[in-house]
């Protein structure tokens, strides 16, 4: 019952209580508690499910620990492209170490160090605006892993040194930046995913690495 339906009916059990005696008023008063509680009940459902909406869309805007750079923008790029969200804060924390401003000598740029041919093939216009570079790399990220089959090492390979050259050695290639780069990026995650909320620190360094590299 709606809220415009409880009150019609508590105007209607007026008008009866003004016709009827002490009785019928011990009557329609029950009636309109029933009537009262029926409307609770009604509308409460819509109000718990809105209030537990609203709440899971705060907690649910970073699943990365407390204190983490651009914790919401990382788990929004992640869940959009179906990527681990620890995983792409570990490879951001490795890429740039959270600088939207970083870049490398040859030319890979922003958060996730982006290329500028791959930039604009994932339709990054602004390596360094930090939405954008994030959704760029998850979705880069996410071709690689499609790529090779789901294989994290190869995914990591690729985003590093290039589909390329993975796809000729079969693996990750035995270039050994690329190589300390799968390790690094999998043990920051590892650190994210095992945090519990806390912040996340480590004592692994960051470097940007590059990108296309065929």
């Amino acid at each position: 019952m709606s809220i415009d339906a409880v009150v019609a009916r508590v105007s209607e059990l007026e008008q009866m209580l003004r016709f009827q005696g002490p009785g019928a008023a011990q009557a329609s008063s029950a009636s309109f508690a029933s009537q009262l509680q029926s409307a609770t009940a009604a509308t409460s459902p819509v109000s718990a499910t809105a209030s537990s909406a609203a709440a899971g869309a705060v907690a649910g805007a970073s699943s990365l620990p407390a204190g983490t750079p651009y914790a919401a923008e990382i788990t929004a790029a992640a869940n959009k492209h179906g990527v681990d969200p620890a995983l792409l804060a570990g490879l951001v924390k490795q890429e740039s170490n959270f600088n939207p401003n970083a870049g490398s000598p040859a030319g890979a740029q922003g958060l996730t160090q982006l290329m500028p041919a791959t930039a604009a093939s994932l339709g990054v216009t602004n390596v360094h605006d930090p939405a954008q570079a994030l959704d760029g790399g998850a979705k880069y990220l996410r071709q690689q892993l499609d790529r090779f089959g789901g294989d994290v090492a190869r995914a990591l390979a690729a985003y590093n040194a290039g589909p390329g050259a993975v796809e000729r050695f079969g693996g990750v290639p035995p270039y050994a930046e690329t190589q300390e780069y799968v390790r690094r990026v999998q043990a920051n995650a590892a650190e994210y995913r095992a945090s519990g909320g806390a912040s996340a620190t480590t004592a692994l360094s960051a470097s940007p690495s590059v990108h296309g590299i065929v």
